[in-house]
């Protein structure tokens, strides 16, 4: 897994790419923690992600739950087949703020 962390429109994103399990999911949460520091909307980009297992979500459980408590907005955007069947399953979509694209997430 990779990420690359840029800024656009007073928003922090972070692009995603590859698989997130329990190898990867450490560096994929102190990412975004470290990223949810220094702007008012982090917005996650998984349009590169084709797999995330129980140890992603609940990275990104953990990153919401901060963001809630500092009054900071997470967005989920570019969600593949297979990441949206887990949010789904595990019925995350109703807690997170998921948009199709980067521009909608930067408008809402």
């Amino acid at each position: 897994m990779k990420t690359a962390i840029r800024e656009r429109s007073g928003s922090t994103i972070v692009d995603v790419t590859g698989d997130i399990d329990m190898g990867t999911s450490p560096s994929f949460r102190k990412t975004l923690l470290e990223s949810l520091k220094n702007t008012p909307r982090l917005v996650v980009n998984l349009r590169e992600v084709l797999y995330v297992d129980s140890s992603g979500i609940a990275s990104l459980v953990e990153v919401l739950k901060e963001a809630r408590k500092a009054e900071k907005r997470l967005v989920l955007i570019g969600l593949n087949a297979p990441v949206h069947e887990v949010l789904q399953l595990t019925r995350l979509t109703r807690i997170f703020e998921i948009r199709e694209t980067e521009e909608a997430a930067l408008e809402s």
